[in-house]
């Protein structure tokens, strides 16, 4: 299993990924499931993905040489001269149908699924920044300002701080932040999401970046965070009250005045023959 998030703000973007693999719980492995793809000065790109490892390292390979043509007499259109991010996921597009088209037969034989997403986003000079989430058939859809994030791979654990944290004018470091909060709570409850972790930072209108980490047990920062989160969890968790069914003790009573328990509470008496 895996789990990558992508986000995207007003000032920037923030990619993070685990490393882990595994098929069964004596067998896990280290993989990357990012990389970044750069022309400093002219684009930047940054891929995550999940799902069955050999079709998402074919894709990465594959993108790499992959082109597009409008028509046959039209220049191809690679992911290192595509005029826009929009045309370079369409490239990511196409690279998995490739994929597809040469080893969904073979896996599906093999009583395997054609299973993979990734996360795409950056930037393209004269654009602004872009975020999208490729499917398996190789469409997408793209990042807005009511949603400036995505997750592939194991997301539910991660997701409500992201939902109660980001919004497009989230600073960049908090973000980060907060994308580390998310894959911490990710890993607390899911063995299969591990470390080591790929963590990129970019600036809007920068074009490069040179905030890209790999982070391990022994990084500073994310022993800190991961101590301290559980340690503030419990903290806030505690300075709340516990529940308290008579009023006359606490301005929040758990209990309130209402007949809706009636419709699903039924006390017998003794002169109630029970059939």
């Amino acid at each position: 299993m895996t789990y990558c998030v992508g986000i995207k703000l007003n000032a920037g973007l923030v990619f993070l990924s685990d490393s882990r693999t595994n098929a069964g719980v004596d067998h896990i492995s280290t993989f990357r499931k990012m990389i970044v793809y750069e022309q400093p000065g002219d684009r930047f790109m940054v891929l995550l993905s999940a799902g069955n490892l050999s079709i998402s390292q074919s894709v990465r390979e594959i993108l790499q040489i992959e082109e597009l043509r409008e028509t046959e007499d039209s220049p191809p259109i690679t992911i290192w001269n595509a005029p826009s991010m929009f045309d370079a996921a369409r490239v990511l597009g196409s690279a998995v149908r490739h994929v597809y088209e040469r080893d969904a037969a073979s896996l599906k034989q093999a009583g395997l699924d054609f299973n993979v997403s990734f996360i795409f986003g950056g930037q393209v000079k004269g654009e602004g920044m872009r975020l999208f989430l490729v499917y398996s058939a190789g469409n997408f859809i793209e990042a807005t300002t009511e949603t400036p994030y995505f997750q592939v791979g194991e997301s539910k654990y991660g997701k409500p701080v992201l939902d109660r944290v980001l919004t497009p004018d989230t600073p960049l470091e908090e973000a980060a932040k907060c994308a580390l909060v998310s894959m911490d709570s990710t890993m607390k409850s899911n063995l299969s999401v591990g470390l080591p972790l790929d963590l990129v930072v970019y600036e809007a209108n920068a074009l490069q970046t040179d905030r890209v980490i790999c982070i391990d047990a022994e990084n500073p920062y994310y022993r800190m965070l991961h101590n301290s989160w559980g340690q503030k969890l419990r903290e806030v968790f505690d300075s709340i009250e516990d529940p308290v069914w008579d009023e006359s003790f606490t301005q929040h009573p758990l209990r309130m005045p209402a007949a809706r328990h009636g419709a699903l509470r039924k006390i017998s008496t003794p002169d109630e023959k029970l059939i």
